[in-house]
Protein backbone atom coordinates (compact mmCIF):
# COMPACT_ATOMS: atom_id res chain seq x y z
CA UNK A 1 0.00 0.00 0.00
CA UNK A 2 1.18 3.23 -0.69
CA UNK A 3 2.00 5.57 1.91
CA UNK A 4 0.23 8.97 1.96
CA UNK A 5 1.65 12.29 0.34
CA UNK A 6 3.46 14.64 2.51
CA UNK A 7 4.52 17.95 0.43
CA UNK A 8 5.86 21.40 1.79
CA UNK A 9 5.77 25.25 0.89
CA UNK A 10 8.85 26.76 2.06
CA UNK A 11 8.75 30.59 1.76
CA UNK A 12 11.24 32.36 3.08
CA UNK A 13 10.07 34.95 5.78
CA UNK A 14 11.93 38.05 4.31
CA UNK A 15 8.72 39.83 3.05
CA UNK A 16 4.88 39.19 2.04
CA UNK A 17 3.69 36.31 0.27
CA UNK A 18 1.92 37.31 -2.86
CA UNK A 19 -0.39 35.77 -5.33
CA UNK A 20 2.58 33.75 -6.94
CA UNK A 21 3.80 32.31 -4.28
CA UNK A 22 -0.15 31.48 -3.23
CA UNK A 23 -0.37 29.48 -6.25
CA UNK A 24 2.58 27.23 -5.20
CA UNK A 25 1.21 26.88 -1.32
CA UNK A 26 -2.49 25.77 -2.36
CA UNK A 27 -1.36 23.45 -5.08
CA UNK A 28 0.53 21.73 -2.81
CA UNK A 29 -2.02 22.02 0.20
CA UNK A 30 -4.75 20.76 -2.27
CA UNK A 31 -3.26 17.36 -3.41
CA UNK A 32 -2.25 16.28 -0.29
CA UNK A 33 -6.16 17.09 0.78
CA UNK A 34 -7.24 15.37 -2.17
CA UNK A 35 -5.02 12.58 -1.14
CA UNK A 36 -4.78 11.60 2.48
CA UNK A 37 -1.26 13.30 2.99
CA UNK A 38 0.15 16.14 5.15
CA UNK A 39 1.20 19.86 4.50
CA UNK A 40 4.51 21.41 5.82
CA UNK A 41 4.90 24.64 6.37
CA UNK A 42 8.76 25.25 6.41
CA UNK A 43 9.89 28.83 6.63
CA UNK A 44 13.53 29.09 5.12
CA UNK A 45 14.71 31.34 7.47
CA UNK A 46 18.51 31.12 7.35
CA UNK A 47 19.24 34.40 5.77
CA UNK A 48 19.68 36.01 9.34
CA UNK A 49 19.96 39.59 7.93
CA UNK A 50 16.39 39.52 5.97
CA UNK A 51 14.36 36.72 7.89
CA UNK A 52 11.93 38.67 9.87
CA UNK A 53 10.01 36.71 12.46
CA UNK A 54 6.67 39.69 11.73
CA UNK A 55 7.31 38.01 7.99
CA UNK A 56 6.49 34.79 8.96
CA UNK A 57 3.97 35.78 11.22
CA UNK A 58 2.38 37.31 8.39
CA UNK A 59 2.67 34.29 5.99
CA UNK A 60 1.13 32.41 8.96
CA UNK A 61 -1.90 34.37 9.18
CA UNK A 62 -2.47 34.53 5.46
CA UNK A 63 -2.39 31.04 4.86
CA UNK A 64 -4.85 30.47 7.81
CA UNK A 65 -7.10 33.28 6.46
CA UNK A 66 -6.67 30.96 3.18
CA UNK A 67 -7.86 27.78 5.12
CA UNK A 68 -4.40 26.60 4.45
CA UNK A 69 -3.31 25.32 7.83
CA UNK A 70 -0.08 23.09 7.93
CA UNK A 71 -0.06 19.83 9.75
CA UNK A 72 3.08 20.73 10.54
CA UNK A 73 5.40 23.77 10.53
CA UNK A 74 9.26 23.65 11.14
CA UNK A 75 11.89 26.80 11.01
CA UNK A 76 15.18 25.92 9.35
CA UNK A 77 17.11 27.93 11.74
CA UNK A 78 16.48 25.22 14.35
CA UNK A 79 17.70 22.71 11.76
CA UNK A 80 21.16 23.85 11.67
CA UNK A 81 22.72 20.64 13.61
CA UNK A 82 20.76 18.07 10.81
CA UNK A 83 22.74 20.91 7.62
CA UNK A 84 26.42 20.30 9.33
CA UNK A 85 26.09 16.61 9.69
CA UNK A 86 24.78 15.96 6.01
CA UNK A 87 27.61 18.66 5.25
CA UNK A 88 30.68 16.82 7.36
CA UNK A 89 29.59 13.83 5.64
CA UNK A 90 29.72 15.38 2.07
CA UNK A 91 33.01 16.96 3.19
CA UNK A 92 34.46 13.22 4.22
CA UNK A 93 33.53 12.10 0.82
CA UNK A 94 34.84 15.13 -1.24
CA UNK A 95 31.55 15.54 -2.24
CA UNK A 96 32.09 19.18 -0.90
CA UNK A 97 35.51 20.44 -1.26
CA UNK A 98 36.83 24.06 -0.17
CA UNK A 99 37.36 26.99 -2.25
CA UNK A 100 39.13 30.02 -1.79
CA UNK A 101 38.53 32.31 -4.86
CA UNK A 102 37.29 35.74 -4.59
CA UNK A 103 34.14 37.23 -6.56
CA UNK A 104 37.33 39.04 -8.21
CA UNK A 105 38.92 35.81 -9.33
CA UNK A 106 36.12 34.25 -10.54
CA UNK A 107 35.20 37.15 -12.97
CA UNK A 108 38.80 37.40 -14.27
CA UNK A 109 38.39 33.42 -14.76
CA UNK A 110 34.89 34.09 -16.57
CA UNK A 111 36.33 36.49 -18.70
CA UNK A 112 39.12 34.45 -19.58
CA UNK A 113 37.14 31.14 -20.56
CA UNK A 114 34.70 33.61 -22.71
CA UNK A 115 37.90 34.67 -24.38
CA UNK A 116 39.21 31.18 -25.56
CA UNK A 117 35.62 30.44 -26.57
CA UNK A 118 34.79 28.47 -22.85
CA UNK A 119 31.50 28.06 -21.35
CA UNK A 120 32.33 30.06 -18.16
CA UNK A 121 31.80 27.38 -16.01
CA UNK A 122 33.96 26.33 -12.34
CA UNK A 123 37.14 24.92 -13.22
CA UNK A 124 37.30 23.09 -10.13
CA UNK A 125 40.82 24.13 -9.83
CA UNK A 126 40.24 24.40 -5.83
CA UNK A 127 40.41 20.14 -6.19
CA UNK A 128 44.11 20.69 -6.94
CA UNK A 129 45.09 22.91 -4.28
CA UNK A 130 47.32 21.04 -1.59
CA UNK A 131 47.19 21.02 2.02
CA UNK A 132 49.77 23.71 2.10
CA UNK A 133 48.23 26.00 -0.55
CA UNK A 134 45.08 25.65 2.33
CA UNK A 135 47.37 26.99 4.76
CA UNK A 136 48.67 29.58 2.93
CA UNK A 137 45.22 30.97 2.08
CA UNK A 138 43.73 30.84 5.13
CA UNK A 139 46.89 32.19 6.84
CA UNK A 140 45.98 35.34 4.35
CA UNK A 141 42.83 35.22 6.65
CA UNK A 142 40.67 34.01 3.64
CA UNK A 143 37.88 31.59 4.69
CA UNK A 144 36.35 29.07 2.19
CA UNK A 145 33.31 28.35 0.68
CA UNK A 146 32.28 24.65 -0.17
CA UNK A 147 31.53 24.02 -3.54
CA UNK A 148 29.20 20.37 -3.91
CA UNK A 149 31.50 18.17 -6.57
CA UNK A 150 28.70 17.43 -9.39
CA UNK A 151 28.74 13.62 -10.72
CA UNK A 152 28.88 15.18 -14.61
CA UNK A 153 31.23 12.11 -15.74
CA UNK A 154 34.25 14.53 -15.14
CA UNK A 155 37.97 13.68 -16.41
CA UNK A 156 40.16 11.78 -14.34
CA UNK A 157 41.65 15.01 -12.61
CA UNK A 158 38.23 16.06 -12.21
CA UNK A 159 38.62 19.30 -13.66
CA UNK A 160 36.93 18.88 -17.11
CA UNK A 161 33.59 18.31 -17.01
CA UNK A 162 31.85 16.88 -19.79
CA UNK A 163 27.82 17.09 -20.36
CA UNK A 164 25.96 14.79 -18.64
CA UNK A 165 21.93 14.68 -18.91
CA UNK A 166 20.13 14.44 -15.47
CA UNK A 167 16.44 13.00 -16.59
CA UNK A 168 13.02 12.66 -14.52
CA UNK A 169 9.25 12.54 -14.89
CA UNK A 170 8.08 15.74 -13.80
CA UNK A 171 4.28 15.29 -13.16
CA UNK A 172 3.10 18.29 -15.16
CA UNK A 173 6.08 19.17 -17.42
CA UNK A 174 6.89 15.27 -18.80
CA UNK A 175 10.45 13.79 -19.57
CA UNK A 176 12.52 17.00 -18.43
CA UNK A 177 16.91 16.77 -18.58
CA UNK A 178 19.53 19.64 -17.53
CA UNK A 179 22.55 19.06 -19.02
CA UNK A 180 24.79 18.98 -15.79
CA UNK A 181 27.97 19.47 -17.64
CA UNK A 182 27.02 22.91 -18.45
CA UNK A 183 26.47 23.92 -15.02
CA UNK A 184 29.18 24.71 -12.68
CA UNK A 185 29.79 23.23 -9.08
CA UNK A 186 27.16 25.48 -7.08
CA UNK A 187 28.29 26.73 -3.96
CA UNK A 188 26.79 25.31 -0.99
CA UNK A 189 28.33 26.87 2.06
CA UNK A 190 29.03 30.28 2.15
CA UNK A 191 32.63 31.57 3.42
CA UNK A 192 30.48 32.86 6.42
CA UNK A 193 29.66 29.04 7.18
CA UNK A 194 25.77 29.58 6.36
CA UNK A 195 24.07 26.98 3.96
CA UNK A 196 22.54 27.89 0.76
CA UNK A 197 19.06 27.40 0.29
CA UNK A 198 19.98 24.41 -2.56
CA UNK A 199 21.12 22.50 0.09
CA UNK A 200 19.48 23.06 3.15
CA UNK A 201 15.85 22.27 0.99
CA UNK A 202 17.65 18.76 -0.23
CA UNK A 203 18.49 17.87 3.64
CA UNK A 204 15.37 18.92 4.97
CA UNK A 205 13.03 17.25 2.02
CA UNK A 206 14.92 14.45 2.90
CA UNK A 207 14.92 14.17 6.64
CA UNK A 208 11.33 15.02 6.67
CA UNK A 209 10.04 12.64 4.12
CA UNK A 210 8.59 14.79 1.27
CA UNK A 211 7.64 12.68 -1.13
CA UNK A 212 6.38 15.51 -3.65
CA UNK A 213 8.05 18.78 -4.46
CA UNK A 214 5.29 21.27 -6.03
CA UNK A 215 7.00 24.19 -7.09
CA UNK A 216 7.48 27.24 -10.09
CA UNK A 217 8.91 26.03 -13.33
CA UNK A 218 11.75 29.10 -12.37
CA UNK A 219 13.18 25.89 -10.17
CA UNK A 220 13.51 23.52 -13.12
CA UNK A 221 17.37 24.11 -13.55
CA UNK A 222 17.84 23.54 -9.77
CA UNK A 223 16.53 20.06 -9.80
CA UNK A 224 19.11 18.24 -11.51
CA UNK A 225 21.41 19.76 -8.92
CA UNK A 226 19.06 18.47 -6.29
CA UNK A 227 18.65 15.16 -7.58
CA UNK A 228 22.43 14.54 -7.23
CA UNK A 229 22.19 15.61 -3.77
CA UNK A 230 19.64 13.46 -2.83
CA UNK A 231 22.14 10.77 -4.42
CA UNK A 232 24.77 11.82 -2.59
CA UNK A 233 23.37 11.58 1.01
CA UNK A 234 21.79 8.50 0.25
CA UNK A 235 18.27 9.24 0.05
CA UNK A 236 15.07 8.57 -2.66
CA UNK A 237 14.80 11.72 -4.19
CA UNK A 238 10.69 13.07 -4.13
CA UNK A 239 8.68 13.17 -7.32
CA UNK A 240 8.91 16.99 -8.61
CA UNK A 241 6.19 18.98 -10.30
CA UNK A 242 7.03 22.33 -11.56
CA UNK A 243 3.86 24.32 -12.72
CA UNK A 244 3.58 27.32 -14.68
CA UNK A 245 4.28 30.84 -13.58
CA UNK A 246 1.87 33.65 -13.73
CA UNK A 247 1.60 36.64 -15.77
CA UNK A 248 -0.35 39.70 -16.09
CA UNK A 249 -3.45 39.91 -18.23
CA UNK A 250 -0.96 41.81 -21.04
CA UNK A 251 1.19 38.65 -20.72
CA UNK A 252 3.86 40.46 -18.79
CA UNK A 253 5.64 38.96 -15.74
CA UNK A 254 3.70 40.17 -12.66
CA UNK A 255 5.20 43.00 -10.52
CA UNK A 256 7.35 42.04 -7.54
CA UNK A 257 7.12 45.25 -5.53
CA UNK A 258 7.01 45.16 -2.21
CA UNK A 259 2.94 44.44 -1.14
CA UNK A 260 2.02 44.26 -4.70
CA UNK A 261 -0.79 41.63 -5.30
CA UNK A 262 0.12 40.28 -1.37
CA UNK A 263 -2.49 38.53 -0.17
CA UNK A 264 -2.11 40.58 3.09
CA UNK A 265 -3.36 43.47 0.13
CA UNK A 266 -6.11 41.15 -1.05
CA UNK A 267 -7.33 40.43 2.78
CA UNK A 268 -7.50 44.06 3.18
CA UNK A 269 -9.12 44.62 0.10
CA UNK A 270 -12.05 43.03 1.62
CA UNK A 271 -11.68 40.17 -0.88
CA UNK A 272 -13.13 36.73 0.51
CA UNK A 273 -10.56 33.74 1.14
CA UNK A 274 -12.32 31.23 -0.86
CA UNK A 275 -12.27 33.84 -3.86
CA UNK A 276 -8.00 34.24 -3.75
CA UNK A 277 -8.04 30.49 -3.24
CA UNK A 278 -10.10 30.00 -6.16
CA UNK A 279 -8.51 31.94 -8.25
CA UNK A 280 -5.07 31.00 -7.55
CA UNK A 281 -5.77 27.29 -7.75
CA UNK A 282 -7.87 27.56 -11.48
CA UNK A 283 -6.29 30.29 -13.03
CA UNK A 284 -3.51 28.14 -15.77
CA UNK A 285 -5.47 25.32 -15.67
CA UNK A 286 -8.28 23.81 -17.67
CA UNK A 287 -10.38 23.73 -14.76
CA UNK A 288 -13.48 26.29 -15.58
CA UNK A 289 -12.54 29.26 -13.46
CA UNK A 290 -15.62 29.90 -10.78
CA UNK A 291 -15.60 30.47 -6.99
CA UNK A 292 -15.51 27.06 -4.73
CA UNK A 293 -17.22 27.21 -1.07
CA UNK A 294 -14.34 25.55 0.29
CA UNK A 295 -10.36 24.09 -0.08
CA UNK A 296 -12.00 20.29 0.10
CA UNK A 297 -14.50 21.48 -2.73
CA UNK A 298 -11.17 22.44 -4.66
CA UNK A 299 -9.02 19.75 -3.45
CA UNK A 300 -11.76 17.18 -5.73
CA UNK A 301 -10.83 19.36 -9.05
CA UNK A 302 -7.40 18.98 -8.54
CA UNK A 303 -5.13 17.01 -10.84
CA UNK A 304 -1.53 17.71 -12.34
CA UNK A 305 -2.98 17.09 -15.70
CA UNK A 306 -5.04 19.98 -16.17
CA UNK A 307 -2.52 22.00 -14.84
CA UNK A 308 -1.36 23.39 -18.24
CA UNK A 309 2.45 24.63 -19.20
CA UNK A 310 1.13 28.19 -20.72
CA UNK A 311 1.87 30.85 -18.29
CA UNK A 312 -1.32 31.22 -16.16
CA UNK A 313 -2.85 35.18 -16.75
CA UNK A 314 -3.69 36.69 -13.60
CA UNK A 315 -5.79 39.68 -13.90
CA UNK A 316 -6.78 41.66 -10.30
CA UNK A 317 -10.50 42.18 -12.19
CA UNK A 318 -11.38 38.82 -12.15
CA UNK A 319 -10.71 38.29 -8.55
CA UNK A 320 -13.25 41.27 -8.39
CA UNK A 321 -15.83 39.40 -10.11
CA UNK A 322 -15.17 36.00 -8.64
CA UNK A 323 -15.74 37.37 -5.32
CA UNK A 324 -19.19 38.76 -6.60
CA UNK A 325 -20.20 35.58 -8.12
CA UNK A 326 -18.79 34.16 -4.55
CA UNK A 327 -21.07 36.54 -2.33
CA UNK A 328 -24.06 35.35 -4.32
CA UNK A 329 -24.03 31.99 -3.46
CA UNK A 330 -23.65 33.09 0.74
CA UNK A 331 -26.44 32.42 2.60
CA UNK A 332 -27.12 35.14 5.37
CA UNK A 333 -25.80 32.28 7.98
CA UNK A 334 -22.69 32.29 6.78
CA UNK A 335 -22.25 36.59 6.23
CA UNK A 336 -24.69 37.37 9.23
CA UNK A 337 -21.66 37.25 12.03
CA UNK A 338 -19.35 39.76 10.23
CA UNK A 339 -22.26 41.54 8.69
CA UNK A 340 -22.94 42.67 12.47
CA UNK A 341 -19.17 42.96 13.02
CA UNK A 342 -18.84 45.59 9.97
CA UNK A 343 -21.97 47.44 11.58
CA UNK A 344 -25.01 46.02 9.20
CA UNK A 345 -28.10 44.93 10.22
CA UNK A 346 -30.60 43.18 8.87
CA UNK A 347 -31.96 40.02 8.61
CA UNK A 348 -32.12 36.87 5.75
CA UNK A 349 -34.56 39.54 3.85
CA UNK A 350 -32.45 41.83 3.78
CA UNK A 351 -29.27 39.94 2.54
CA UNK A 352 -31.36 38.01 -0.51
CA UNK A 353 -32.61 41.30 -1.88
CA UNK A 354 -28.81 43.13 -1.98
CA UNK A 355 -26.27 40.02 -1.84
CA UNK A 356 -26.62 40.27 -5.95
CA UNK A 357 -25.41 44.26 -5.69
CA UNK A 358 -22.28 43.38 -3.13
CA UNK A 359 -18.68 43.26 -4.95
CA UNK A 360 -17.18 42.78 -1.05
CA UNK A 361 -19.54 42.06 1.99
CA UNK A 362 -18.52 45.37 2.73
CA UNK A 363 -20.65 47.09 0.10
CA UNK A 364 -23.93 45.79 1.63
CA UNK A 365 -23.54 49.03 4.20
CA UNK A 366 -24.35 50.94 1.33
CA UNK A 367 -28.04 49.26 1.24
CA UNK A 368 -28.16 48.79 4.43
CA UNK A 369 -28.17 52.58 4.83
CA UNK A 370 -30.70 53.00 2.01
CA UNK A 371 -33.10 50.49 3.95
CA UNK A 372 -32.26 52.89 7.68
CA UNK A 373 -31.54 55.82 6.32
CA UNK A 374 -31.44 58.85 6.56
CA UNK A 375 -30.57 59.40 2.94
CA UNK A 376 -30.68 62.40 0.76
CA UNK A 377 -33.26 61.57 -2.37
CA UNK A 378 -32.30 62.61 -5.68
CA UNK A 379 -35.45 64.62 -7.07
CA UNK A 380 -35.62 65.68 -10.72
CA UNK A 381 -39.27 65.69 -11.13
CA UNK A 382 -41.46 66.77 -8.12
CA UNK A 383 -44.78 66.57 -9.37
CA UNK A 384 -43.97 63.18 -10.65
CA UNK A 385 -42.77 62.16 -7.18
CA UNK A 386 -45.52 63.84 -5.58
CA UNK A 387 -48.02 61.51 -7.52
CA UNK A 388 -46.09 58.19 -6.94
CA UNK A 389 -46.28 58.83 -3.34
CA UNK A 390 -50.18 59.70 -3.04
CA UNK A 391 -50.38 55.99 -5.05
CA UNK A 392 -48.20 54.29 -2.47
CA UNK A 393 -50.53 51.34 -1.27
CA UNK A 394 -50.82 51.85 3.11
CA UNK A 395 -48.92 49.15 4.84
CA UNK A 396 -48.26 46.32 5.08
CA UNK A 397 -45.87 46.94 1.90
CA UNK A 398 -44.67 42.95 0.13
CA UNK A 399 -42.90 42.23 -2.35
CA UNK A 400 -45.94 42.34 -4.65
CA UNK A 401 -46.74 46.16 -4.08
CA UNK A 402 -43.61 47.21 -6.00
CA UNK A 403 -45.45 45.67 -9.45
CA UNK A 404 -48.90 47.23 -8.02
CA UNK A 405 -47.36 50.36 -7.25
CA UNK A 406 -45.84 51.08 -10.61
CA UNK A 407 -48.64 49.69 -12.77
CA UNK A 408 -51.00 52.43 -10.89
CA UNK A 409 -48.27 54.92 -11.33
CA UNK A 410 -47.57 54.46 -15.01
CA UNK A 411 -51.76 54.87 -15.72
CA UNK A 412 -51.62 57.73 -13.53
CA UNK A 413 -48.57 59.54 -15.22
CA UNK A 414 -48.16 57.66 -18.68
CA UNK A 415 -44.91 57.07 -17.65
CA UNK A 416 -42.99 53.91 -19.05
CA UNK A 417 -39.89 51.94 -19.08
CA UNK A 418 -37.31 54.05 -17.77
CA UNK A 419 -38.65 57.04 -17.66
CA UNK A 420 -41.09 55.47 -14.82
CA UNK A 421 -38.39 53.84 -12.39
CA UNK A 422 -35.46 55.64 -12.34
CA UNK A 423 -37.18 58.63 -11.05
CA UNK A 424 -38.52 56.18 -8.33
CA UNK A 425 -35.64 54.77 -7.94
CA UNK A 426 -33.15 57.66 -7.55
CA UNK A 427 -36.10 59.23 -4.98
CA UNK A 428 -36.13 56.07 -2.77
CA UNK A 429 -32.53 55.00 -3.18
CA UNK A 430 -30.87 58.59 -3.87
CA UNK A 431 -29.22 56.38 -5.97
CA UNK A 432 -29.51 55.79 -9.82
CA UNK A 433 -28.41 51.82 -9.54
CA UNK A 434 -28.95 48.96 -6.99
CA UNK A 435 -30.66 46.20 -6.08
CA UNK A 436 -34.29 45.27 -7.52
CA UNK A 437 -36.98 47.47 -5.70
CA UNK A 438 -39.34 44.57 -5.54
CA UNK A 439 -37.80 43.09 -2.34
CA UNK A 440 -36.39 46.11 -1.24
CA UNK A 441 -39.31 48.71 -1.10
CA UNK A 442 -40.88 46.82 1.73
CA UNK A 443 -37.27 46.85 3.72
CA UNK A 444 -37.48 50.39 3.53
CA UNK A 445 -41.14 50.84 4.39
CA UNK A 446 -43.85 53.34 3.35
CA UNK A 447 -43.05 56.35 5.69
CA UNK A 448 -39.44 56.63 4.79
CA UNK A 449 -40.52 56.14 0.95
CA UNK A 450 -43.27 58.97 1.04
CA UNK A 451 -40.75 61.37 2.93
CA UNK A 452 -38.39 60.50 0.08
CA UNK A 453 -40.91 61.05 -2.71
CA UNK A 454 -41.38 64.25 -1.03
CA UNK A 455 -37.55 65.07 -1.26
CA UNK A 456 -36.87 64.80 2.73
CA UNK A 457 -33.55 63.06 4.29
CA UNK A 458 -35.13 59.82 5.74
Amino acid sequence: MTSPPKVRFAPSPTGLIHIGNVRTAILNALFARREGGSFVLRFDDTDLERARDEYAAAIREDLTWLGLVPDVEVRQSDRVALYEAAAGALKAERRLYPCYETSEDLDRRRRLQRARGLPPIYDRAALSLTDADRAAFEAEGRKPHWRFRLNNTAAPDQTSPRPTEVAWDDLIRGRQSVDIGSQSDPVMIRADGSFLYTFTSVVDDADMGITHIIRGEDHVTNTAVQLQLFEAIGAAAPAFAHHSLLVGADGAALSKRSGDLSIAEFRQSGLEPMTVASLAALVGTSNAIEPHPTIASLADSFAFDRISRAPGRFDPKDLELLNAKLLQTLSFDDVSARLGALGIGGDATFWSAVRGNVSVLADAATWWQVVEGPITPAIDDPDFCAAAAALLPQDPLDETTWKAWTSAVKGETGAKGKALFMPLRKALTGLDYGPELGPLLPLIGREKSVARLSGNAA
